[in-house]
């Protein structure tokens, strides 16, 4: 209500911008000193006035902040912001990226149920669901996603949700997510995407038939890498009486079916909430997120150039390029801005050890949407414990490595990787 208030009173004339609407969103409750950064609330406990009060918050006949392994004013307020930044119905905001996955599969699986989910999946996310899932009677059946036919023969009354990331990382495949939400229409099961790649800025999730996204905000959203986080957002576009593991929440909460779910029963008992320090960093990471994206985005096709024009690289994928195979599907969902990863090879293993070691402006670490650009070797690294048969199979070559472009000068960027290329 405060949001439309804002909206409708003061830019009357025309939906304001991204940053714009970041930068303008109420607080749940004024300010009594009028500050322009939502405060810092790292209190645990939240008093109320009477016994009967905290009697109707336990009975949710009264909506306030109790304990902040539930929720806190803080959290709640960065929760805001994504809500009105997506255009959601609603947001809850986690301890990491891979919370916010677990969570959401929690809420909505039990054993003897299965999703159908890419096979190309960021490492933790494969070793989530084909490993540690799977030991609670959860299956997972791996599809490359690209035939429509394929993935609906991999359907049946169990199976929840197709399970999918908007750009792989790091082979920066692009799905066909026009595709894929037909077909889990067709079947009344939900579309789940993970859009860590592809930030609200870029990619509008519901308008292309996704149900749930799940982000992890220490990438692009913390700011520059100032703190880990994690959000699910539920786009309310799903009915949740198809789905039978939410009958009881689906009659008390409708429409909320699975925000309750997840807030007071999976979130609240493992422990997954996010520190109100945190939800801070998150919230003023917002405000610099379009500017911060544009930026990297524009190092990133400089960056990319460069590399096609470099005789020891061998193969460059960044589907903001024209030419390069994502590129037409970046344009049709994310607006020709496809994250901000560049891919690329040498000739050998060890070639790339080398050119890693020689670097100077660019740092050796495993993130990515940090302002600093980062470089790492999948292969040997976030995959190193898969076997070497799904390595393959998921095409992480040993040949391969994976740049973060952040916001340095992109000459400094060329002029460091040209060295570290030479001889």
């Amino acid at each position: 209500m405060l949001l439309n208030c804002f909206f409708g009173k003061i830019l009357k004339m025309k939906q304001p911008g991204f940053t714009t609407t970041s930068l303008n969103v109420p607080y749940p409750k004024p300010d009594p000193h009028n500050a322009l950064h939502m405060p810092l609330y790292e209190a645990v406990a939240f008093e109320f006035d009477s016994a009967e009060q905290i009697e109707a918050n336990f009975k949710g006949e009264y909506i306030a902040h109790v304990y902040s392994r539930t929720s806190s004013p803080t959290v709640e307020y960065f929760e805001l912001k994504l809500k009105a930044l997506t255009g959601s119905h609603g947001v809850i905001a986690l301890s990491s990226g891979m919370a916010a996955i677990s969570n959401t599969i929690l809420a909505l699986t039990k054993a003897g149920d299965n999703i159908i989910s890419g096979s190309r999946l960021f490492g933790h996310t494969y070793a989530l669901f084909n490993q540690t899932l799977a030991e609670f009677g959860l299956e997972c059946r791996f599809s490359e996603l690209r035939n429509e036919k394929d993935i609906e023969k991999l359907i049946d009354k169990n199976t929840r949700a197709i399970y999918f990331e908007t750009v792989t990382n790091p082979q920066l495949d692009i799905a066909d997510i026009e595709m894929l939400a037909r077909i889990a229409q067709k079947h009344d099961i939900l579309l789940i995407a993970d859009s860590t790649i592809t930030p609200p800025n870029v990619f509008r999730a519901a308008d292309f038939g996704v149900n749930i996204e799940v982000i992890s905000t220490t990438k692009h959203i913390s700011g520059g890498a100032t703190s880990f986080g994690g959000a699910i957002i539920d786009h309310g576009n799903f009915d949740w009486t198809l789905n039978p593991n939410l009958g009881s929440y689906t009659e008390k909460f409708g429409k909320n079916a699975l925000i309750a779910k997840i807030r007071k029963n999976i979130y609240r008992n493992t422990g997954g909430s996010m520190s109100p320090q945190t939800a801070r960093n998150m919230s003023q990471g917002l405000d610099m997120l379009e500017l911060r994206v544009e930026k990297c985005y524009q190092n990133c096709m400089v960056l990319g150039s460069y590399l096609h024009s470099n005789p020891k690289v061998t193969v460059v994928n960044y589907p903001g390029l024209e030419g390069d195979p994502g590129f037409d599907a970046a344009k049709k969902y994310f607006k020709g801005v496809p994250g901000t990863i560049i891919s690329f090879d040498l000739e050998s293993k060890e070639a790339c050890y080398s050119f890693m070691n020689k670097l100077k402006v660019v740092r050796r670490a495993t993130n990515l949407g940090d302002n600093k650009t980062l470089i790492i070797h999948p292969h040997s690294t976030i995959y190193a414990e898969f076997p070497l048969e799904e390595r393959a199979a998921a095409n992480i070559r040993d040949t391969m490595m994976r740049l973060s472009v952040g916001i340095e000068n992109v000459d400094d960027l060329i002029a460091d990787i040209e060295q570290a290329t030479k001889e």
